[in-house]
């Protein structure tokens, strides 16, 4: 399925989701299901049959609805490199861009992946998600993209999760998005101060701003792929078609090896009846581009935030750690 496609299908499906129908009257008078052409009521024994086959059904599907896929465990790697490079995209606010660049990343290096992970966001979430407060560094990912003598070596941050490295970021980013204008092939500069170290890892994940501005396309020309955070809510949805058109336009003029990696469903509430048909929509739309792994809406993730650290180690047996491995396994899967 081409990208354009992608955009169309999107907004069709964005106008498409209902607000919930009343269900059937489920109330059975019996004289009725007894008149001509139609047998007694089942025994209670002869009922149950079905519905025990019906559950077991259910059982085998995910939350996407679709068949439940397991993914293996990555297998063992004895040499580093070249990366992988992910962006994580949403021009919307607040769908869990920054929480799955930061689990994702840590479920990831718990493979044994060198992971890198690079905060290009003004907002420096990422940087605060690891537990680096950005306005007090003296070098961050602005210095390495604005001044040439600057390395990589010098701007790049250990985290306190072995194999899991970071260029943070701070709102300095904010005025290089005026600077790069005026630069020779602006949107290649992210992919340009990345080049040297590309070799010594497996996936670098790129945080990317919520706006479709020079910042966004500098991190898409340097991807191999796009992963796109979706919280299961309407407006959500209605984003991703404009997300779409400039993902395909910078395929199509800047770097063709740019694909969708998948859309992940973040802040998923199965309790809810628009959460569920958001989801539905979106896997009717996009099919196999959705990610099997949703990632369910838990206090988990605000508390990572405060403590500094991926829920990979803040709680590492809760569903939220669970869900990002296995979406780390989906990912390096495919």
């Amino acid at each position: 399925m081409s990208m354009s496609t992608f955009s169309t299908d999107v907004e069709e499906t964005a106008n498409q989701v209902p607000n919930g129908t009343a269900g059937p009257n489920l109330e059975l008078v019996e004289d009725e299901m007894t008149e001509e052409g139609a047998g007694p009521l089942p025994s209670p024994e002869e009922a149950s049959e079905p519905i025990i086959e019906t559950i077991v059904a259910a059982a085998d599907l995910d939350a996407t609805g679709r068949p439940r896929v397991v993914f293996p465990e990555p297998p063992a790697i004895t040499e580093h490199g070249p990366a992988r490079i992910i962006a994580l995209c949403n021009q919307k606010g607040g769908v869990g861009k920054t929480t799955t660049t930061i689990n994702l990343g840590a479920a990831i290096a718990e493979t044994g992946r060198r992971v890198l992970l690079v905060d290009f966001d003004p907002q420096g979430a990422l940087s605060v998600g690891l537990g680096v407060n950005p306005h007090e560094l003296d070098l961050t990912i602005y210095n390495l993209l604005m001044q040439r003598e600057v390395s990589v070596d010098d701007v790049l941050l250990k985290t306190a999760v072995p194999g899991l490295d970071l260029l943070p970021g701070n709102i300095d980013l904010s005025a290089a998005e005026v600077q790069l204008v005026s630069e020779v092939a602006r949107e290649q500069t992210l992919a340009r101060v990345l080049a040297p170290v590309v070799g010594e890892y497996d996936v670098i994940l790129i945080d990317c701003q919520p706006s479709l501005g020079l910042l966004t396309v500098n991190a898409l020309a340097a991807a191999d792929g796009v992963i796109i955070p979706l919280e299961c809510e309407f407006f959500a949805l209605r984003g991703v078609a404009l997300l779409m058109d400039t993902i395909y336009r910078v395929q199509e003029r800047i770097n063709p090896r740019l694909e969708v990696e998948g859309i992940l469903a973040t802040m998923y509430d199965s309790r809810t009846l628009h959460g569920r048909e958001v989801l539905s929509r979106v896997v009717e739309a996009f099919d196999d581009k959705v990610f099997h792994t949703v990632i369910a809406r838990t206090v988990r993730f605000p508390e990572t935030t405060v403590a500094g650290e991926p829920i990979t180690t803040y709680a590492s047996s809760s569903t939220g750690a669970a869900a990002y491995r296995e979406l780390a396994r989906e990912v390096l899967a495919s």
